[in-house]
C-alpha cells in the first residue's frame, strides 16, 4: 500500500503518546543495522533503562533452571510472603530483542497490582533459537517450579500467563502446549495478553498502519517472523498462527487489550471474537491514542498504568 493511503498514525495519537514519541534522547545513537541483532540488543537494553526506573521495591529473586533446551534465567518477584497464585510473565520484544531487565518494571508493577508472585522466564532469543524452543523452555520452567514450589515458597495451584507483543503470543501458545500434551503445572486461572501478534498473515490494520515509529512496517513484521521460525511449515503450526489451534474449548479465561494505532490490533479484534464466539471466558479493552509497546512508559503515561492495573484486576478475579 502506498504511504499516502496509510492511516496518519502520528497525527491522530492521544497527547500522552505524543510526548513519549518526541522525548528526546542524547544518550541514544541511531538504531544499528537491521541484520545485527547483537547490536539491537545492546540498543534495546540501553533504551530501556529510563523507562524502567523508579519502580516499586520488593523481594525479588534470581534462579537459572536446567532445561533439556539449555540453561534458563527467571527472576521471581515476591510483593508479599503468601501469593495467591504464580503469574509467569514473557517480554515482548520480537522473538529477537528483550531481557529480564527490558521489562522489569512491568514485572514489577504486575506483581504489585496482582499481588500475587511474577516469574519472569528469560527464554532464549532468535535467531539463534528458532520456534518452537521458547515455548519448549517457558513449558519446562513452569514444570521446574511446580515441581520445586516448596522451595521456593510459590503457590502454585493457580497459574497465569501474561505477556506483551510477541511475549502475549508466548503466553498464549505456552497455556495452549500444557493444555494440548496434557502437562500438569497448577490450574491455569488466567491470561493476560497485550497487543500480540496471533498469527494473522494480513489484515487491514497491518495494511493500514506500522512504521519507522513503531518498528512494525510489513517488512519489520517479516523479518521477526523469518528469525522466529525453522521453516515456511512453522507458519501455520497451531502454536504460532494460533487461530489454528482448537479456540473452541478449555481455553483459560483471557484479558485481550489492544492499542488503538497498533498494526498489530486485528490480531487481538479477532482472538476476542473468537473466544466470545465459542463461549470462552474473556475480556477484550482497547486503549484509545496508543502505539504499539505503550505499556513501557508508565512513568509518563496514565493510561499505561491503567492498563497494567486492569490486566492485575482481571487475573484477581479469576482466583
Amino acid at each position: 500500500m502506498k504511504p499516502e493511503n496509510k492511516i496518519p498514525v502520528l497525527d491522530k495519537i492521544s497527547d500522552e503518546m505524543k510526548a513519549v514519541v518526541n522525548f528526546h534522547r542524547d544518550d541514544l545513537p541511531p538504531w544499528p543495522a537491521v541484520d545485527d541483532f547483537v547490536a539491537q540488543r545492546k540498543h534495546y537494553i540501553h533504551e530501556r533503562q529510563l523507562w524502567n526506573a523508579d519502580a516499586p521495591q520488593m523481594n525479588t529473586r534470581e534462579c537459572v533452571i536446567s532445561t533439556t533446551r539449555g540453561p534458563v534465567a527467571t527472576r521471581i518477584y515476591s510483593p508479599q510472603s503468601h501469593s495467591q497464585a504464580t503469574l509467569y510473565y514473557l517480554h515482548g520484544g520480537g522473538f529477537i530483542l528483550g531481557n529480564l531487565d527490558t521489562h522489569d518494571r512491568i514485572m514489577r508493577l504486575l506483581a504489585l497490582y496482582t499481588q500475587c508472585t511474577v516469574i519472569g522466564i528469560d527464554y532464549s532469543l532468535s535467531p539463534e533459537a528458532r520456534f518452537p524452543q521458547a515455548i519448549e523452555e517457558i513449558v519446562a520452567v513452569c514444570q521446574y517450579f511446580h515441581q520445586h514450589a516448596a522451595d521456593y515458597a510459590l503457590n502454585v495451584n493457580h497459574i497465569g500467563f501474561a505477556g506483551d507483543s510477541a511475549g502475549a503470543m508466548l503466553a498464549l501458545a505456552s497455556a495452549l502446549w500444557l493444555r494440548d500434551k496434557q502437562i500438569a503445572c497448577g490450574k491455569v486461572a488466567g491470561i493476560l495478553l497485550w497487543y500480540g501478534l496471533y498469527g494473522l498473515q494480513d489484515s487491514p490494520s497491518r495494511q493500514l498502519m506500522g512504521g519507522a515509529w513503531d518498528g512494525l512496517t510489513r517488512e519489520d513484521l517479516q523479518m521477526y517472523e523469518n528469525a522466529y521460525l525453522s521453516s515456511a511449515d512453522d507458519r501455520e503450526s497451531p502454536y504460532y498462527c494460533l487461530f489454528n489451534n482448537d479456540l473452541t474449548r478449555d481455553v483459560p479465561p483471557c484479558f485481550i487489550a489492544g492499542a488503538e494505532f497498533d498494526p498489530l490490533i486485528d490480531d487481538s479484534r479477532l482472538l476476542f471474537q473468537t473466544l466470545q464466539t465459542h463461549q470462552q471466558p474473556c475480556q477484550y479493552k482497547m486503549y484509545p491514542g496508543t502505539l504499539h509497546a505503550f505499556l513501557h512508559y508508565s512513568r509518563m503515561m496514565k493510561i499505561a498504568d491503567e492498563a497494567l492495573r486492569e490486566g492485575a484486576r482481571y487475573f484477581k478475579a479469576q482466583l
